[in-house]
């Protein structure tokens, strides 16, 4: 006997797609660990201002869970915070949760044929304490976006300042009349910094690598439209159908299908060098706010107000090297120094040294998936399993994210789990396991086409990409149209899996 059926690391959108998965498969013993101490994972953690998705709202969501309320096309923060909790609520997914909990390590028992997982609270009088928990399955979804990168800066530690971490943000501070330094300029920073602009009396933004901006059609949704999305479902997915075909049209296939379609990949980056050139009077900033790598190397956003920050006489864009923090303030590379009051930390996130795996996971033979993928190179089968690691789905994987909207690549991943576990429940099963070779013939199909991409046909050697892990190899993303996905979840051979 176990202690549960299937044990889920993280309460995310990706967690809450398994679990409801699984309850349509008849599964209710079902323990979902989240490390935060609220569910919504990316949208629970991040809450700085100006916090938004910047993929259309009605793609981003599951497709069979529509919400006709979305106020905005481009959902705020706190609206993906409440349809996260909405999600929760309708399919009674909040019994099985258990908050402020953190994996510690998990190991395949042989003898036994299941998981034992160790876990600990983060705080509190029990913190360090460890409970060991055992169940058939073990199901990770912690996230891409929600462990901190913290810079390796000489004197960072030594700031006598405040500093925040975007993914760690103090809603309290008051900004009004400081001297505010923000060192990164990715997607989060896009979003943050014209807000900051609003309060600081000065603000320097320190970029090491630009973005492709492109315009943001951003608009509130009229009521009306609201009563229509509630009335008539079928004009809400028709609006998601048409917003998913021009993300995979223009945005997917400049960047995944390089090779072929370059006109598109060059409009892209057009585009977003007119939208610049509008908005930005300097011709120097303009220079230093242009990528020199090619369109969608690095992850591309959507902004209307970021780049007219920068004409603002309060605003200065630093792009000398740091060389490091003082208490006072910031030092670059030339030897002048900014004097600093607040240091905020748009640094981005620690993907491949923290959330590949997140916590330690020792599968058949004393085989550990983090060390493995590190030494021998990472794959998925289908973005989900493992070879060696029976009972297992890795929901966030090499080769597992498809399209712009992530709601896609759960909503794969959420076909796959249930095909697979409805094999089980057929063939009255109790273990399944990859093969090997569907694993590698996977892979080799995914390496194939990633040499149509941007990333080993365009210009990506200075993007700085969270796509690429430490060993430079773009594995994140894959390399196949949505559609392909979804016919793949759909037509893999069962016989890929061996069943006991």
């Amino acid at each position: 006997m176990t202690d549960h059926d299937v044990i889920i690391i993280g309460a995310g959108f990706g967690g809450m797609g398994a679990a409801i998965s699984l309850r349509r498969l008849g599964y209710d013993d079902l323990l979902i660990v989240e490390r935060e101490d609220d569910l919504g994972g990316t949208w629970h953690v991040n809450h700085y201002p100006g916090l938004a998705v910047d993929i259309a709202s009605v793609t981003y969501s599951y497709s069979f869970e529509p919400n006709p309320g979305w106020q905005n096309w481009f959902a705020r923060g706190s609206e993906l915070k409440k349809y996260a909790e909405h999600v929760a609520d309708k399919y009674d997914l909040r019994r099985h949760m258990v908050f402020g909990v953190s994996a510690e390590g998990a190991r395949w028992d042989e003898d036994e044929q299941h998981w034992v997982v160790t876990t600990s609270p983060v705080d509190g009088p029990g913190k360090g304490v460890t409970t060991v928990r055992t169940a058939r399955f073990l199901m990770t979804a912690t996230g891409f976006l929600s462990q901190p990168r913290l810079p390796d800066i000489d004197g960072v530690d030594d700031f006598a300042g405040t500093v925040i971490h975007t993914a760690k943000w103090d809603d309290t501070i008051d900004l009004a009349g400081k001297q505010v330094a923000v060192i990164g300029t990715g997607a989060t920073a896009v979003q943050l910094i014209p807000q900051l602009a609003k309060k600081a009396s000065a603000l320097t933004v320190f970029q090491r690598t630009p973005i492709w901006v492109t315009p943001k059609n951003d608009f509130r949704i009229p009521k009306p439209v609201q009563a229509l999305f509630a009335l008539q479902p079928w004009t809400q997915r028709v609006a998601r159908a048409a917003n998913s075909a021009w993300l995979e049209g223009m945005m997917v296939t400049a960047v995944l299908h390089y090779k072929q379609a370059r006109f598109l990949n060059n409009g892209a980056a057009a585009l977003a060098k007119a939208h610049l050139r509008r908005q930005v009077k300097d011709p120097e900033i303009r220079r230093k706010l242009t990528p020199d790598y090619s369109f969608g190397c690095k992850r591309p956003t959507f902004s209307n107000d970021y780049y007219p920050t920068f004409n603002a006489e309060h605003v200065s864009l630093e792009t000398t090297p740091i060389s490091r923090i003082t208490p006072t303030g910031i030092v670059t590379a030339d030897g002048s120094e900014t004097s600093v009051d607040v240091l905020v930390l748009a640094t981005g996130f620690n993907l491949w040294d923290s959330n590949f795996p997140a916590f330690e996971i020792i599968g058949r033979e004393g085989r550990d998936l983090g060390k493995s993928w590190r030494q021998s190179g990472y794959h998925a089968f289908e973005g989900v399993s493992i070879p060696g690691f029976p009972n297992f789905i890795s929901l966030n994987s090499p080769y597992s994210y498809s399209g712009l909207s992530y709601f896609m690549t759960i909503e794969v991943q959420m076909r796959h789990l249930e095909r697979l576990f409805a094999a089980m429940a057929d063939w009255d099963a109790r273990t399944f396991e990859v093969t090997a070779k569907a694993d590698a013939e996977f892979l080799q199909h995914m390496l194939e086409r990633m040499d149509d991409t941007v990333f080993l046909q365009g210009s990506c050697a200075t993007a700085r990409s969270y796509y690429y892990t430490n060993e430079g190899d773009a594995v994140l993303l894959r390399p196949t149209s949505s559609a392909s996905a979804r016919r793949a979840v759909e037509s893999f051979p069962l016989e890929d899996y061996t069943f006991e």
